[in-house]
This record gives C-alpha cells, sequence and structure tokens, in this order.
C-alpha cells in the first residue's frame, strides 16, 4: 500500500512510471497553448498596425488642404483645356466655371477662356527673359483698367530751428498723378487641325511659345517708341531737351558734338557727360539701352589711358558693362544718326512703369481660315514714363 506499481520485463507493472508519462503530456500540451496563443497575439499585434498605417495614411492625406486643393483644380483645368484647344470642346470649362466659380483658374465669361496657369507662367517667363524694357523697368499688376502712380518731384521744405526761435513755413511737395491705361495686346497663332489632333503634339507648350514671341515683340517697340494710342507709350515719344534746360515732362539729352556720330576727338566724353547728367540717387540703380549696331560703335571706345569703356561679363546670364553699368541691348532703339537719341541711361525701375493684368485669354476661332484654326490670345497691358528725373538720352547732335 501507497507504493507505485511497476511492469517488470515480464509485463508486470512497475512503479513510479505513469505519472512520469502524464507530466510530459500534460507539458506538451502546455507548450502547444503557448504557441497558439503566441501566433493568435502576433496575428492581431499585425491586423492592428495595418489598421494603424492606414489611419495614418488617411490623416497624412486629410491635413494637405493647400497642396490638394490646387492640384485638383489646375489639373482638371489643364486637361480641359487642351480639350478646347485640340477640338473645340469646352464643356469641361463651363463645368469648371460653375465649379470654381470666382477663383483665378476659373473660365473667362467674355473674350474667351483663361490659358490654364503652367501655360501662362511659360509665357510671363518669356517675356522677363525677354531683351525689352520689362527686364529692367517697374512692373505692377493691377485688376483695374488703369494705373495710377502719384510722383513727388519736389523736396519738401526743412530748416533748422532752436528752442527760442519761431519755425518758419517750409514749401509743400508737388504731387503729379500719371495714369497709365491698360491696352489690349494680341497674337493670332494658327495651326492645322489634323496637326492638333495629334495626340503626341504639345498643344500647351506651342501655343506658349507663340504666343510669348508675338507679345514680346509687340510690346518691346511699344515700350521704346510706343504713340500712347491704343498701345503704351514709349520712352522716346516725349519732348527731347537740353538737358541744362531740363524741366518735369520731357526728357533731357546730352549731345555729342557731331552730327550723327561721336566727336572726332575725345568721342567718350560724351558717354561720361551722360553718366553724369543723371542725378547721383538714380546711378547706382542706372542701365544703358541701346542697340546692336550702337553697341558696336561704343564698344570700340577707350578712355584717355587707352583702357575701353566697355567690358563683357565672365559670367553667363550676366550683361556687358559700360563704364561699370550694365547694357540692355534693345533692337528697337534708333540707330546712330543725324539728331537720333541712340543711347538712354537711367534708373527704369523708377523711370518706367509697366501694368498689366495678370490673366491670359484664349478664344479659338476653327472658320476663318480653315483647313487651319486661329487662336486668339489677348491680355491687357500698359506703359510709361512715371519718373523724368530718372531718364537721360545721348542725342548724335552739335548741340
Amino acid at each position: 500500500m501507497g507504493h507505485c506499481e511497476r511492469k517488470s520485463v515480464s509485463g508486470a507493472p512497475e512503479r513510479g512510471q505513469a505519472p512520469v508519462t502524464e507530466l510530459k503530456s500534460a507539458l506538451t500540451g502546455f507548450l502547444k497553448d503557448v504557441a497558439e496563443r503566441q501566433a493568435e497575439l502576433k496575428s492581431k499585434l499585425n491586423e492592428q498596425e495595418h489598421r494603424l498605417t492606414m489611419l495614418d495614411k488617411k490623416s497624412m492625406t486629410a491635413h494637405r488642404p493647400a497642396l490638394s486643393h490646387a492640384a485638383e483644380i489646375e489639373v482638371p483645368h489643364a486637361k480641359a483645356f487642351s480639350a478646347y484647344l485640340r477640338s473645340g470642346d469646352d464643356d469641361g470649362l463651363r463645368g469648371l466655371e460653375i465649379e470654381y466659380k470666382g477663383m483665378s483658374t476659373a473660365v473667362a465669361a467674355d473674350g474667351g477662356y483663361l490659358v490654364d496657369p503652367a501655360t501662362a507662367e511659360s509665357v510671363q517667363s518669356v517675356l522677363r527673359s525677354t531683351s525689352s524694357l520689362r527686364s529692367i523697368a517697374n512692373v505692377v499688376t493691377v485688376d483695374a483698367s488703369a494705373y495710377d502712380v502719384l510722383i513727388d518731384h519736389a523736396d519738401m521744405g526743412a530748416g533748422w530751428a532752436d528752442e527760442t526761435t519761431a519755425s518758419s513755413e517750409t514749401s509743400t511737395p508737388q504731387l503729379d498723378r500719371i495714369s497709365i491705361p491698360l491696352h489690349e495686346l494680341s497674337a493670332l497663332p494658327k495651326a492645322s487641325q489634323r496637326l492638333l489632333d495629334d495626340a503626341a503634339f504639345d498643344v500647351e507648350a506651342w501655343l506658349a511659345e507663340r504666343i510669348a514671341d508675338k507679345f514680346s515683340r509687340a510690346e518691346a517697340v511699344s515700350f521704346i517708341s510706343g504713340d500712347g494710342v491704343n498701345k503704351p507709350r514709349g520712352i522716346l515719344t516725349y519732348t527731347e531737351v537740353d538737358n541744362a534746360a531740363w524741366s518735369w515732362g520731357n526728357i533731357g539729352y546730352v549731345a555729342t558734338g557731331a552730327s550723327g556720330d561721336f566727336a572726332s576727338s575725345n568721342p567718350a566724353d560724351a558717354i561720361v557727360d551722360l553718366v553724369f547728367a543723371l542725378g547721383a540717387r538714380y546711378r547706382h540703380n542706372a542701365s544703358f539701352v541701346m542697340n546692336s549696331k550702337t553697341a558696336g560703335a561704343v564698344r570700340k571706345m577707350k578712355d584717355a589711358d587707352g583702357r575701353f569703356l566697355w567690358s563683357d561679363s565672365m559670367n553667363a546670364g550676366e550683361p556687358a558693362r559700360l563704364m561699370g553699368y550694365p547694357v540692355l541691348i534693345a533692337e528697337d532703339m534708333e540707330d546712330i544718326a543725324a539728331d537720333s537719341t541712340a543711347i538712354a541711361f537711367g534708373d527704369f525701375h523708377a523711370a518706367y512703369t509697366i501694368a498689366e493684368r495678370p490673366e491670359l485669354r484664349i478664344l479659338r476661332d476653327p472658320f476663318s481660315a480653315k483647313p487651319h484654326v486661329l487662336f486668339f490670345a489677348t491680355k491687357r497691358v500698359g506703359g510709361d514714363v512715371t519718373d523724368f528725373a530718372a531718364l537721360k538720352l545721348l542725342k548724335f547732335s552739335v548741340s
């Protein structure tokens, strides 16, 4: 009694064998349960991690309103605009007009449709880089039909005073209002319908290139010699007076001393006189403007010590310099001739203001030039002299 029974070799039970077997079986079952629970727990953790990841992605998407909103507006507009250019289908653009009413990418109600932002920026980028006064003038964006500039061209009076002496009355500033009306600038590129049907043809890039070319040519001429009638007024259309007798509303000039040429002796003196005819307050930001023919003549000039006045830039994109001042080559400037004003010098950011509306409009015309399609592109731009003291001219005359 009380002793475990063992089996002998002959098959009889032996003491202590049954509890060991039961212990091994129980331990195996326990380990199996632990493994199953670990697998179950790992599966739940993986599932929870997946849910958290998806929640983070949704949260990140929801927290990008500005970037996402811009993309949602511009991409549909670009697609709809491309469809309009290729086939005249304006349903997409009309839909955007309703959906995004009042936004800058919406469809224009008058005179065609607004160009998509990417194409419009391409045009503006080319205009900014062209060789015209735009690159050195003051350019402002307006939403009105005109831009008004108030100019104070007289110094406010000032005086010294002490504690016992009464202050005397000083003079008041003189203000002039210069109004720059905006005029309609247009371009009319054309393409065949077969070319527009070709899916490989980048119609937006082609259109931007053609519009920019037409606009830049028209602007460059007007900013120099435009008469102000349905176009900007140019710098060479104002009354030119000897700088010694200069008055507001006129452009002062310095004479070369020879009709249609530089003086035979010390020709570079005229360039020096032109620079110092401009007030010191304007000289630090001044530039020369001339065409290629005039630049060819000036480039040969030397000072009294035999040094060239002209120096070419060693850096790409930097303008050449004349007496240390940058030179803008504008082909619409006058050639050297009798009484011509072929060289301008001044602070053009102060002297000339260009005002423009930001939008660019396109109207597709498939009827006027069959089998070609015309694209009537328009924008509003104006320009005028806003500071007559900031600009001087070199006149090729005796006096």
